[in-house]
């Protein structure tokens, strides 16, 4: 589903991404870790056309799309969460989610748009509680699930979630975590995360970035039971 062959990236001559590879397969979850400054928004940025690489390769499907801008990659399915959320705070829930089905509406009825959004208040009954509320009002753990809703109302081939847990309460986190889990049955997903201990719980495989380098891959599992990668990033 998705291929990245040596991406690198340069910032003020500095090299943020120094040859970046890894691969993620249609149905996957696949989990991002690494330090701050590690290089992981900077990769999910050049994934979704944000930033221009330097050099290398992306690939969607065996499409390569180095060359196409954000919009086009959105039109292929790359949904992408930014961290920190970023809903339209002045609109409401319903024209967030409204809104991130923009690019169907030449092609679905208003009918498939409203099952669509149905079925995201299903995934999060607590937006629907809140359909006509401002975005701006709701807690940070309800915008959060709004940031997903919106992505999935385009329907995408790949999501692309940027440290879904920042600045939750731990209930919460477990919330958000859940449905990202259960996404999974039905969309491919690269999740970057800082809780790398609760990413790995969820995910398929993972690789671990540091300075801009894949340092180390593997399933989830494998990675969980490193001793070095328990203590560098697992907390024991």
């Amino acid at each position: 589903m998705l291929k990245i062959d040596q991406l690198k990236v340069h910032y003020d001559g500095v090299e943020a991404l120094k040859g970046v590879s890894l691969h993620i397969q249609q149905s996957e979850l696949v989990a991002l870790i690494g330090s701050n400054g590690a290089g992981k928004t900077t990769l999910l940025k050049a994934i979704s056309g944000l930033i221009t690489p330097s050099s290398g390769q992306i690939e969607i499907a065996g499409q390569n799309i180095l060359s196409m801008s954000a919009h086009q990659r959105v039109h292929l399915g790359i949904a992408h969460c930014p961290e920190g959320r970023r809903v339209f705070s002045q609109m409401s829930v319903y024209d967030n989610l409204l809104l991130g089905a923009f690019l169907r509406r030449k092609s679905d009825s208003k009918a498939q748009i409203q099952s669509s959004i149905e079925e995201i208040f299903s995934i999060f009954p607590k937006l629907k509680e809140r359909t006509n509320q401002l975005s701006g009002t709701l807690s940070g753990g309800e915008q959060q699930m709004l940031a997903i809703g919106r992505a999935l109302m385009l329907k995408p081939k790949i999501l692309i979630l940027d440290e879904p847990s920042m600045g939750l309460a731990p209930v919460i986190i477990d919330e958000v975590f859940k449905v990202i889990e259960n996404l999974k049955k039905s969309v491919t997903i690269l999740l970057v995360e800082q809780l790398a201990y609760l990413a790995l719980e969820i995910a398929d495989r993972g690789y671990i970035l540091e300075q801009g380098l894949i340092r180390t891959e593997g399933s989830a599992s494998s990675l969980k039971g490193s001793a070095e990668i328990r203590a560098a990033y697992l907390g024991g």
